[in-house]
């Protein structure tokens, strides 16, 4: 179905309550193992009915933050989510503690109990009250980024309409973006400090009456962390700063090179090319259609997919001034539809999309055909995996998109593949800083961020700019706001994706075979276990990093 055609109606709460309280009573009341997999059958149905309005109202509010209707319908999701989670947790609690558990964990699988344990842990009635506020203060923080109003030469344009600009050819352009740029965010800096301070010390309270004595474990307990630990997480940003920050440094004085000039400024971050980075040739429709194209030649299963999603207008990429910054893959149960939001702006990054996000939405096409509903829950690093590899797997194509420019793109995002990598690590880092020490004030918080910066990305020079200079960057960062903890699923993931890229330059039908087996297992086992099914090793071997660099350092 197209999503123009996807109905849209406010979940009654009354009688989802009620529908879950029968759902647990006639699992309690199951006579047979095959009898209970027959009620969490109902439950597959139920949950995908909440999931399906609550993604539908995100979408369409996100397309337009001035719409008042359903700015209304998110706060009311927004308001409910918690009661949901609660009553999921509540029904999952019975599911695990069942008689018949030994026949349900065969034919759902030992990820998914080990999910359902770790979920249990996440809500509870003493906390929904400040789960919902902490929805709120979320909502409070993408209204402003969304709304944001720029001057640029007598045209109005909002933060992701800046971004062709922030990376212009000419430096002179760039530093006048940057500074009206970061000119709004210095405006909005005491008012995101306020915010994200409400929202360090609400989550805190809520590890707290989980029985934490911070956030942290409450946190990774929310992003699914299943299988290794925040102590897994500091060994791998200890290989990062060791192994990965000098070959991304040698890959930040390769651009400054390529640029001709004295000394990166932080004007230049993101700059690859004296004649500007490659840009796509095209309308986001036609952009769209190569993407079709590709997909088409790169695998069946692609071409598959493409078609569905195109068929469906499952695609919203066109930038608007009321749209909500960023960009992501969600989908619509009901109707076994990803759906793929971004703001397409001229740049690079709308090709990014097309590999990017299609990466995430392929897999969940692919998931989508699995009647064990479970099996979607995918934690973020894996998914991730999905994306990020998708992106280098997508490289023989490129010439679509940029002409003759299709190898500057290919250099372009190979070095920003790699270069991310100590940025999301820092990020992580801060995070976990902010979290172990909740008491920080605002003024430290950024002190913080700055010395890290200099740590992650010792190149990078502020040229005096007051607001970057004290330690703001990250306030523009949507995902610290609104999904703590994330980020370091990127690094991790993104080392994954550099090990199929070896690969693929080695043999690229079989790294694709690796690629396609890895989508289609989705979450029929743990990250660690998946990763060793396909081939790949571990991000956390220590030396893993190393051993990476080592291979992409001999084709510099």
């Amino acid at each position: 179905m197209k999503f123009s055609e996807m109905h849209y109606e406010r979940i009654d709460f009354n009688e989802l309550k009620s529908d879950f309280e029968k759902l647990g009573n006639e699992l309690e009341n199951a006579q047979s193992g095959e009898e209970a997999f027959q009620v969490h059958k109902k439950y597959y149905k139920i949950s995908d009915h909440w999931k399906t309005m609550r993604e539908i109202c995100m979408i369409r509010n996100d397309g337009d933050m001035t719409d008042e209707y359903y700015e209304n319908e998110q706060k009311f999701s927004d308001e409910h989510e918690p009661i949901f989670e609660k009553l999921v947790v509540e029904y999952q609690k019975k599911l695990y503690h069942s008689r018949y558990r030994e026949y349900l964990e065969n034919k759902i699988g030992s990820v998914a109990f080990k999910n359902i344990e770790i979920a249990s842990k996440t809500v509870d009635e003493k906390i929904l009250n400040l789960m919902s506020e902490e929805k709120r203060l979320e909502a409070r923080y993408n209204k402003i980024l969304a709304t944001a109003k720029i001057d640029w030469h007598g045209e109005e344009k909002n933060l992701s309409l800046m971004t062709p600009f922030l990376h212009a050819s000419e430096r002179a352009v760039r530093a006048e973006a940057w500074k009206k740029y970061t000119d709004f965010l210095a405006s909005k800096s005491e008012e995101f400090d306020e915010i994200y301070d409400l929202l360090v010390k609400n989550r805190t309270e809520q590890g707290k009456k989980m029985g934490h004595e911070n956030y942290l474990l409450l946190g990774d307990a929310r992003m699914n962390r299943n299988c290794y630990s925040r102590a897994d997480m500091t060994e791998f940003r200890k290989q990062v700063k060791r192994d990965f920050v000098p070959f991304a440094e040698k890959l930040h004085e390769k651009r400054r090179k390529r640029l001709n000039i004295d000394k990166l400024s932080y004007i230049d971050e993101g700059v690859y090319f004296t004649n500007g980075n490659p840009a796509p040739i095209g309308t986001p429709s036609q952009i769209l259609d190569r993407g079709k194209k590709m997909y088409s030649e790169l695998s069946p299963e692609t071409k598959e997919f493409m078609d569905f999603m195109c068929e469906n207008e499952l695609f919203d990429v066109e930038g608007r001034k009321t749209k909500k910054t960023g960009g992501y893959m969600t989908d619509i149960p009901d109707y076994q539809s990803p759906f793929i939001f971004a703001n397409f702006n001229g740049t690079n990054g709308d090709v990014d999309v097309i590999t990017h996000e299609c990466g995430h939405a392929f897999q969940g096409y692919l998931a989508e055909k699995d009647p064990i509903r479970e099996h979607a829950d995918i934690t973020m690093e894996t998914a991730e995996t999905h994306s990020m590899s998708m992106e280098f797997f997508t490289e023989p194509w490129m010439e679509l998109f940029f002409g003759d420019r299709a190898n500057d793109y290919k250099e372009m995002h190979f070095e920003d593949a790699c270069i991310f990598i100590p940025y999301g690590t820092m990020v992580d880092e801060f995070q976990e800083i902010c979290y172990a020490d909740p008491g920080l004030s605002p003024k430290a918080r950024k002190q913080v961020w700055r010395d890290l910066e200099k740590q992650y990305k010792p190149h990078l020079d502020y040229e005096g700019n007051e607001y970057l200079e004290k330690g703001g960057f990250w306030q523009k960062q949507h995902h610290i706001y609104d999904c703590p903890l994330y980020y370091i699923d990127y690094c991790i993931a993104g080392t994954d994706a550099l090990q199929y890229k070896i690969w693929m330059d080695r043999n690229y039908d079989e790294a694709w075979h690796s690629y396609l087996k890895l989508c289609k297992l989705s979450a029929s086992d743990f990250y660690t276990g998946l990763i060793k099914k396909v081939g790949l090793r571990s991000p956390f071997d220590d030396g893993c990093l190393r051993d990476v660099v080592k291979v992409l350092e001999s084709k510099l």
